[in-house]
């Protein structure tokens, strides 16, 4: 007797007669009884395990390398190109440095506290355990489920996709001690700072079981993670360094906006990775991420130029780059949480906030955030995780349900968005006495005069 397996509805693939039979065979040849037949027909299939798909796991690198582009080299010429000559190389080597210590740490223990296993119901909604240290129980077959149930990737993907993030959000918060604080420090800063902040605050919000994740918080790229986490710990730790000599009575004008646009065009593109790789695929999600970072960041670089001109100053190049990171922080949360005109209000909003921020608010209050840390990424992650409460209602684009509501929504982002303030705070204090006690964290005003790229590293970066 001759079955076609595909006129009685069964699954060519994972069938158990279906392998019997060569894999060119368009039909069985079955020799047994009809009832045997029917027999064999209602085995259950064997279940596979979930195969990584080539095209999500080929976008999860790329998007990887990308968030490491942002790092290394943007976010070096970025605050690099903002500093003064003598502080050059030294402002990338601890960007550098700590971007490899912060690689270092996150295999050891730090991917095990964000997202192991659950650890006991006390500590869950805080850490994970510490099962994978090292990276203890991962192979090449293992996988992380995405957001779509049965679709994954690798997990060395997503380790390495996550690593990047804990390195670019500690890098940021040197961008406030830059040309003042020891390198010495700054490792060791690294080093408690990631234990005691980043690690919880990220499992709280990305790893199920986790606080924020639990209350419905949205942060879709790292509004609270990454930014409102870097600005505040930005802000704690300058008012802690103290005040640069000669702040507010020398030039400390930067030395070089050439070496900022081209960090800025590097973290703008590199940005993409960021928001659009937080989708864990190559979806609709992801492309919904992309065209927010454009429009946010369009909308956000030109209300800032226009600020400006308000205020009777010409619209500049350093205006123009910090509205486009002012615009790329807001989006970060709202990245895949957002219609495109959302976007494009929360960019705008941001950009006006950060600015008044950064030329109104700071010079009244007088502390020296070098490179305005604070004022662009606290500032703006603050403003973008909560307009993420607002952007994500269907009735102005966003993918929100029917029964979303605007104010419960904003309870629960204003809950984890004051969490994160105090818990960042609280931490880098902690960290920034740490390394006082161990290392000293100022260079001696001689190294500050001269400049720490000869006093720190016996370098210069440019020799005339």
């Amino acid at each position: 007797m001759k079955i076609d397996l595909r006129a009685i509805g069964l699954p060519l693939a994972g069938s158990a007669l279906l392998a019997a039979v060569p894999s060119q065979a368009q039909e069985a040849e079955v020799s047994a009884p009809a009832e045997t037949v029917a027999v064999i027909i209602a085995e259950p299939a064997p279940t596979a395990d979930p195969v990584p798909d080539k095209g999500d796991t080929s976008f999860m690198m790329l998007a990887t390398v990308l968030v490491l582009l942002m790092i290394l080299p943007g976010l070096q010429l970025f605050y690099g190109g903002l500093t003064r000559t003598k502080n050059m190389l030294s402002t990338m080597t601890q960007i550098g440095a700590a971007t490899c210590f912060a690689m270092l740490i996150w295999v050891i223990y730090g991917y095990t506290m964000a997202f192991g296993p659950d650890a006991s119901e006390g500590l869950k909604p805080f850490i994970s355990n510490f099962d994978k240290l090292f990276l203890a129980g991962i192979t090449p077959d293992s996988v992380a489920a995405t957001f779509t149930d049965g679709v994954v990737i690798p997990e060395y993907v997503f380790v390495a996709f996550q690593m990047t993030f804990a390195a670019i959000t500690v890098s940021l918060v040197l961008g406030s001690v830059v040309e003042r604080i020891k390198f010495s420090a700054v490792m060791v800063f690294t080093l408690v700072w990631l234990t005691i902040v980043y690690f919880p605050i990220a499992h709280m919000v990305w790893a199920a079981g986790g606080l924020f994740f639990e209350m419905g918080a949205l942060d879709f790229a790292g509004g609270t993670v990454v930014h409102i986490n870097a600005g505040v710990s930005a802000l704690v730790a300058a008012i802690m360094l103290g005040k640069r000599l000669g702040y507010g009575k020398d030039s400390m004008a930067p030395h070089s906006l050439t070496l900022t646009m081209v960090g800025t065009g590097l973290l703008f593109v590199g940005w993409f990775g960021f928001n659009a790789g937080s989708a864990l695929e190559a979806n609709g999600s992801a492309a919904l991420a992309m065209i927010n970072t454009f429009t946010a960041t369009a909308a956000a670089a030109l209300v800032w130029m226009i600020a400006e001109r308000i205020a009777g100053h010409k619209g500049s190049a350093l205006g123009f780059a910090s509205g486009i990171i002012a615009g790329l922080v807001a989006v970060t949360p709202a990245a895949g949480n957002s219609g495109p005109f959302g976007a494009i209000m929360l960019g705008a909003a941001a950009s006006l906030i950060c600015y008044l921020f950064v030329a109104v608010i700071k010079p009244k209050l007088g502390y020296d955030d070098s490179l305005d840390a604070f004022g662009i990424h606290g500032v703006g992650g603050i403003v973008g995780a909560i307009g993420t409460g607002i952007v994500y209602a269907p009735s102005l684009g966003g993918p929100g349900g029917d029964d979303f509501e605007i104010g419960t929504q904003l309870v629960t982002q204003f809950a984890a968005v004051g969490t994160t303030i105090i818990w960042a705070a609280i931490g880098t204090a902690i960290a920034i006495t740490i390394a006082k006690v161990v290392t000293g964290l100022r260079v001696s005003a001689d190294i500050e005069r001269e400049g720490l790229d000869l006093g720190e590293h016996g370098e210069r970066a440019y020799n005339n």
